[in-house]
């Protein structure tokens, strides 16, 4: 589901006409979890506890901005960052164990679902 918002939305068209939000990992962030209601996907914060396959995770390569969305495809317990595996495309990688990844810094997305016109 598209928002064709200028700036604050969600959309891609091709490489050159995409909103902030479709490549922009803050804008990513803060459209997913926006208050105000408006088209397209929903998200809220979560804890690793809680995180299941198709929610996303941010990391923080240098501690002070977020840089890097993967997507979570699998979740075994007990949850911890080996048992969490994600997808990612920036650096090819699928089934990959979050504890693979070297950050300093993590956040969690549950993803709600699709505010629809």
């Amino acid at each position: 589901m598209m928002n064709f918002t200028p700036d604050f939305g969600w959309y891609y068209i091709d490489a050159n006409q995409k909103s902030p939000s479709w490549t922009g990992v803050p804008y990513f962030w803060n459209f997913m979890t926006r208050q105000a209601p408006s088209v397209g996907p929903v998200a809220q914060p979560c804890a690793l506890e809680d995180l299941q396959p198709g929610d996303l995770v941010q990391l923080s390569f240098n501690g002070q901005e977020f840089q890097h969305t993967p997507v979570v495809v699998r979740v075994t317990a007990p949850i911890t960052l080996e048992t969490v595996l994600i997808a990612a495309h920036s650096y090819d990688a699928d089934n990959r164990p979050l504890s693979t990844y070297t950050f300093q810094d993590i956040r969690f997305l549950h993803v709600l679902g699709t505010i629809r016109p």
